[in-house]
């Protein structure tokens, strides 16, 4: 399938936000403009990507026809389709229009082969941002340089949090997806978690987190809430971002096609954490240095996604965070939701 472009017209203050959706199947190449730190773009380069792919795609749909199970007897019933969405925003200033990459998700589909129906996901997984890079690994490593204490500047994280909840009140994002984002991410491997008695059907147990990470306050800046559940036959929590109510704004497939969706790519990029072969205990601290682990038949390079997001960091800088300065604080300062 080939590349749809869908363009929607002004939002708040002359921002406009442009979608555009590719899908992400064994023949995915990253276009040229694609942010590469993320995950699935990093996948698909390379001599093993088309086998890459396939066995992450196959990884996703048999851990969700195994969470998926009722109805469901030979575990083939469901296979999830995925959407690369590219967000970009342009700002309509004396410098003309400027089309400047903004935010890159995967959107969930889920196809039925027993009914022959297609079943919508959620939007949100695999969350990436250019300001997000911008944020973490140009600001907040300068901020802190030969600084005796880590220390995290005032306002940091407000200009993001405005931008996405924007993105997400604006009728673009109506226009594509019923339902609020889900953002998905790794726990935080300097914080303990803690077992508690709840267990959700799909979401699976739930864990207290020690205190919020750094991570937690940026994405609250967001509108965004989090908590902590290993699903049922999983080896580690993982933290859901989401707004409005976690446990009754989604369907129970919705939720299972972004479990799979994720936890297929924690298992590569951080099998120490999610293909260990032991279960997280009932006070849980993860650890990258942990070595009882698996490792899936997918190659990736952790190091270049690394080295790749300050350079994509400092790409915001350049083509975003300077030259709209003035117009981006005028905004943030007027912004109100």
């Amino acid at each position: 399938m080939g590349t749809m472009k869908d363009t929607q017209t002004t939002i708040k203050d002359d921002f406009t936000f442009t979608l555009k959706s590719t899908c992400l199947n064994e023949n995915y190449h990253p276009a040229s403009q694609t942010r590469l730190t993320t995950n699935f773009a990093n996948l698909a380069r390379g001599a093993n990507r088309q086998q890459n792919l396939r066995n992450a795609l196959n990884m996703i749909n048999n851990r969700f026809n195994a969470l998926a199970h009722l109805d469901n007897p030979k575990g083939d019933r469901y296979e999830v389709e995925l959407e690369i969405i590219t967000v970009t925003m342009s700002i309509d200033d004396k410098n003309g229009v400027n089309d400047l990459p903004m935010i890159e998700v995967l959107k969930t589909n889920i196809f039925d082969r027993k009914t022959g129906r297609h079943i919508e996901g959620i939007a949100g997984n695999n969350f990436s941002s250019y300001v997000r890079d911008y944020d973490f690994s140009v600001l907040l490593i300068a901020y802190n340089k030969n600084k005796s204490s880590f220390c995290v500047p005032e306002n940091f994280g407000d200009l993001h949090g405005k931008l996405y909840k924007c993105f997400v009140s604006s009728d673009t994002y109506k226009e594509h997806f019923k339902m609020s984002p889900i953002i998905c991410l790794s726990v935080s491997s300097n914080k303990t978690y803690t077992r508690t008695a709840y267990q959700h059907p799909v979401l699976g147990v739930e864990y207290l987190q020690d205190q919020y990470s750094l991570t937690d306050e940026y994405f609250s800046k967001m509108g965004l809430k989090v908590r902590f559940f290993m699903p049922p036959n999983s080896v580690a929590p993982m933290a859901f971002y989401h707004s409005g109510d976690l446990l009754a704004d989604y369907t129970d497939l919705g939720l299972i096609s972004s479990i799979s969706t994720m936890e297929t790519f924690q298992k590569i990029y951080r099998p120490e954490i999610y293909n260990a072969n032991s279960v997280a205990g009932k006070i849980y601290q993860p650890s990258l240095k942990h070595e009882d682990y698996s490792l899936t038949r997918v190659v990736y390079d952790r190091e270049e996604r690394s080295r790749l997001a300050v350079e994509q960091g400092k790409y915001a800088e350049e083509h975003f965070i300077k030259p709209y300065k003035s117009v981006l604080e005028q905004w943030s300062s007027n912004f109100s939701h």
